[in-house]
């Protein structure tokens, strides 16, 4: 079964899609730990990170680096969080957190947005691309 990822990579389920390219998606997260919490995942469905072939696991990391950049553009904050988890979805995804305190970086910290404030925040960081 596909997961939730896929899904939404193939359209069958809506996103907050900020950029993709021919192998990679980033999307706000809808739980987020803070503004602008944004999640970079390849199209090809891997579960564990560090089963991506090498080429891949780079080009990951420099699409990662290049939303990251956007987002730092777009919402204010001390610095952009990189974590890799990989419990809750069976699909690898990084997510990046824009951080003022440490708490974001906890993922027990969470801030309430509305799918139109999603939308409006998805567009803005992607006009920083």
């Amino acid at each position: 079964m596909p997961s939730i990822f896929t899904r939404i990579i193939n359209g069958e389920l809506p996103s907050h899609k900020i950029y993709e390219d021919d192998k990679f998606y980033a999307m706000l997260d809808i739980n987020p730990n803070a503004k602008g919490h944004t999640l970079c995942i390849p199209k090809q469905e891997v579960d564990q990170l560090f089963d991506l072939d090498e080429t891949t696991y780079q080009e990951l990391m420099v699409f990662s680096k290049k939303i990251a950049a956007a987002l730092q553009n777009t919402v204010d904050c001390k610095r952009i969080g990189l974590s890799v988890i990989g419990l809750e979805v069976p699909h690898v995804h990084v997510h990046l957190i824009p951080l003022n305190e440490m708490k974001e970086a906890t993922f027990t910290s969470k801030v309430k947005m509305t799918s139109e404030e999603l939308d409006a925040l998805a567009i803005e960081i992607a006009d920083k691309l």
